[in-house]
């Protein structure tokens, strides 16, 4: 059986962005030494090493002009506007680990999400020119089913543990003075 290469593609971007929160998740640290913008700004670098560099060398590989004038400016135009969405998405999704979200919470949530909304952007863009299926909404609510079963079932590790000083620190007996400072 032959498996179709946009098929492979597609599987290599679910394996690609299935990583994606749990790697995200070990930028997380105890201590809270930076914001979740330290991680979006490596995102962001990523993003131009791979997308722009990338695609730069991939478009003269394939022969392709650099100009984005004229004819070519809805590749510039859309593209960006896809980059933006894209970028946009990281940073909320970022933002989701970093503000105490689970991969196994947030993921699901953020895949069978993009599913429903694509569906729906598919059918707002044919302007009514293809028949929508009864089932595509039966399709929808049965994602939401399934983003509950999977977020629910998916294993949770433990926290990280906090380090010895904080520990120490908060089971140290608090003296009048301590009690003072605090209010």
């Amino acid at each position: 059986m032959k498996i179709p290469l946009p098929v492979l593609f597609a599987l290599g971007t679910a394996l690609c962005w299935g990583l994606y929160g749990p790697t995200l998740a070990q930028t997380r640290i105890p201590e809270k030494l930076y914001s979740p913008f330290k991680p979006y700004a490596g995102i962001g670098l990523a993003y131009i090493v791979w997308a722009f560099i990338g695609g730069m060398v991939a478009m003269g590989l394939k022969g392709d002009s650099f100009s984005f004038a004229g004819k070519h400016s809805i590749a510039g135009i859309w593209g960006f506007a896809a980059g933006t969405l894209g970028a946009l998405g990281a940073l909320s999704l970022t933002t989701a680990l970093m503000s105490g979200g689970k991969p196994q919470m947030v993921m699901p949530i953020v895949f069978g999400g993009a599913v429903c909304v694509t569906a729906v952007a598919s059918v707002i863009t044919s302007h009514g020119q293809a028949k929508t299926s009864p089932w595509l909404w039966v399709g929808i609510a049965g994602m939401f089913v399934c983003i509950l079963l999977v977020t629910y079932h998916t294993p949770h590790g433990h926290p990280p543990k906090k380090p010895a000083e904080e520990t120490q620190s908060a089971n140290a007996p608090q003296t009048a003075a301590d009690s003072v400072d605090s209010s």
